[in-house]
């Protein structure tokens, strides 16, 4: 076989060869020719992404910055390629698509090496997509494997390309890729793996990340680190081939130990009670749409170390009950709430003893009779409809017709004992029930009613003589936000949990200022925080005055002590303290106010004023003679205003032995 014959034989061969390409070439070209105009009407329009915001995570902030929660369908926090650290974004273009910057829309030769290591490994091994092929998929296509979808995403990565620079698409990309554990993005998974912002990331760390998107479950560090740390050295080899870092800064950031962020706890933030509360005040303006996907900023008015302070006082008071009166079928529930009573911000929140176990939240939602806290509202109608606080009340037995023929009620005091004439000053400190009913009857309900709302109580009022005593169920931020019209110098202010909230890029969406009216005179308000001194005096509420500063506050407590209540305030802080079970059963014997809530309340305050060095300072004092209770005793008789008996408004069917005690 002559040279000749070898040489046209090879020739032959070569042209059938490079015939069979061209066939195949035209084939292909005509397959994807007829494929676009058979498919150009389905084809998605590229123009959408000029408007395209990917799904991004609301954030809820503590008073000081601090995250609280994150809610979210995906949790992405959208960042600008300008926030990434260069060796983050080159840990990526490494791994994914090292020609990113070269090729336009799709690496030819990457696509050829992929079908070579494909085809010599027998099975799929290596992906030939670039990063803009991939961003075509993750926002236009679905994941399915097959030639029709892989010519599309090829399509529409041209069309990328050519509309959008390599910076618009790197950035997307990086913020739209999804990186396990349920993290969107860069910025979301460096927060979710190691706690920090993306662009305090390592070199190591960016690694790890950049080696994610191949397999996200499969590398993650949290599911498994071993192959999360091999991964990461693959990542940091590609990027010392591309000439993207040296062999030393290969070794040292694979010397670096990983630390991973904990996991989140059961209910997955903290002061679970407030934020439930936020979210459903966030869905209800906004709607859920928005709400999980809209990449909202929260600023809250909750104070984190306020929050701690007031879940250690409840945790320490419900303990000593529980120890007191162990019930194994139900953990004592307990309710707390921190406003400040000039801006109304919401400063701690308690609503039961495990979210994890019930999110029903005490302080918000539950209905309860408040006992004789509910007093100081029919103190104040009276202090506006011509009594003072030395004016002369008789308490002595006294009896109501009932609604039913020939029936009566006949209020009681706690020891079933009466003390015959007193000011309404010791009445209220003394908590005497008797005066109470009596004081209502001449005030009028519907007046007390209407005091009721104008301090912000909007549960439902029965306009009976009972009210007087607390009969009626409320809320404790419901009474909480009562009492803090009296620290407020008589101006009602509305209750909020937000200060501000703006959109994923920063703008200002909504800037809350506190609502305010004047509910009360000052010189009202004044009288009625005198008064309340002196239940912490010399009244119901004296182991206050281990505070060791100015505090006024009144104490309640149902019959059969089901609900126990202390609500009191400092001239800075106005705290209400709940304690009870959910099914309404005894909390225990001689389980009052005083008992059972107070100890939390004070617990609290002194924490409170310990951590902030609150001076010590004193509220104002009232305008009139007869109101100012700074000197003398508690009962300091006048007789500018005397009372007389008999009976007045009927009480309702089924209430005639229903007495609030006082508590001693």
């Amino acid at each position: 076989m002559d040279d000749q014959f070898v040489y046209n034989r090879d020739m032959a061969q070569n042209k059938k060869l490079i015939y069979a390409i061209i066939a195949t070439v035209a084939i292909i070209i005509g397959a994807i020719g007829g494929f676009v105009m058979v498919h150009s009407t389905d084809m998605p329009q590229i123009e959408a992404l000029e408007n395209f915001k990917p799904n991004a995570t609301t954030r809820v902030f503590a008073d000081n910055g601090e995250m609280l929660a994150e809610f979210y369908m995906e949790n992405r926090i959208p960042v600008g390629l300008s926030i990434i650290p260069p060796h983050v974004i080159k840990a990526f273009l490494a791994t994914e698509d090292p020609r990113f910057y070269s090729h336009s829309g799709i690496d030819v030769s990457g696509v050829l090496r992929a079908m070579l290591s494909n085809i010599r490994a027998g099975k799929v091994v290596q992906g030939g997509s670039s990063i803009t092929q991939q961003l075509a998929k993750l926002l236009f296509l679905e994941p399915e494997k097959t030639l029709t979808r892989k010519i599309k995403e090829a399509l529409i990565a041209l069309q990328i390309e050519r509309r959008y620079s390599k910076d618009e698409i790197l950035t997307l990309y990086l913020n739209q890729v999804y990186l396990g554990n349920g993290a969107y993005g860069v910025e979301a998974a460096s927060e979710r793996y190691f706690g920090k912002h993306v662009s305090r990331l390592t070199l190591a760390e960016g690694a790890m990340l950049a080696g994610l998107p191949a397999a996200p479950n499969k590398y993650s560090p949290i599911n498994n680190l071993e192959r999360a740390y091999a991964r990461r050295m693959h990542v940091l080899k590609r990027m010392a081939a591309e000439g993207f870092i040296t062999e030393a800064d290969l070794d040292a950031a694979n010397q670096e130990p990983i630390e991973i962020k904990p996991a989140k706890n059961a209910h997955g933030f903290k002061a679970p009670y407030f934020v439930e509360y936020v979210r459903q005040r966030l869905e209800e303006k906004f709607g859920s749409t928005t709400l999980y996907k809209g990449g909202l900023n929260v600023y809250t008015t909750l104070n984190l170390k306020m929050q701690e302070m007031a879940e250690a006082a409840m945790a320490k008071d419900l303990e000593g009950i529980s120890k007191r009166h162990p019930r194994k079928d139900k953990e004592i529930q307990g309710a707390f709430i921190a406003i400040e009573p000039h801006s109304g911000y919401i400063k701690a929140m308690i609503g039961g003893n495990d979210f994890a176990k019930s999110e029903f939240n005490r302080s918000t939602q539950a209905l309860r009779q408040p006992g004789s806290s509910f007093k100081p509202i029919v103190f104040a109608a009276a202090l506006d409809n011509g009594f003072r606080p030395d004016s002369i009340m008789v308490d002595g037995p006294v009896s109501y017709p009932g609604a039913k023929p020939g029936a009566s009620w006949r209020p009681t005091n706690y020891e079933n004992k009466f003390e015959g004439p007193v000011t309404l000053r010791h009445a209220l400190a003394k908590s005497i029930n008797v005066v109470a009913v009596k004081l209502m009857s001449k005030v009028g309900i519907d007046t007390t009613i209407n005091y009721a709302r104008q301090l912000g109580i909007k549960s439902e009022l029965s306009p009976y003589l009972p009210l007087a005593l607390g009969a009626s169920d409320v809320t404790l931020m419901e009474m909480t936000n009562a009492y803090a019209v009296f620290d407020n110098s008589g101006v009602y202010t509305t209750p909020s949990v937000i200060e501000k909230i703006t959109d994923r890029e920063g703008g200002l969406i909504e800037d809350n200022v506190p609502a305010t009216r004047q509910a009360l005179s000052p010189d009202t308000a004044a009288a009625m925080t005198d008064l309340l001194q002196g239940v912490v005096k010399f009244g119901t509420g004296y182991e206050a005055r281990s505070l060791g500063r100015p505090a006024a506050g009144k104490t309640g407590t149902t019959s059969s002590y089901n609900d126990a209540w202390f609500i009191g305030y400092i001239p800075s802080m106005v705290v209400g303290v709940w304690v009870g079970y959910d099914d309404h059963k005894p909390i225990g014997n001689r389980e009052t106010g005083a008992k059972a809530a107070l100890p939390a309340w004070l617990e609290f305050m002194k924490n409170y004023a310990k951590e902030y060095n609150l001076p010590v300072e004193d509220f104002p004092a009232p305008p009139l003679p007869g109101f100012n209770n700074r000197t003398g005793s508690a009962n300091q008789p006048s007789p500018a205003t005397t009372e007389t008996e008999g009976p007045v408004d009927e009480a309702p069917a089924g209430l005639e032995d229903i007495s609030s005690e006082t508590e001693r």
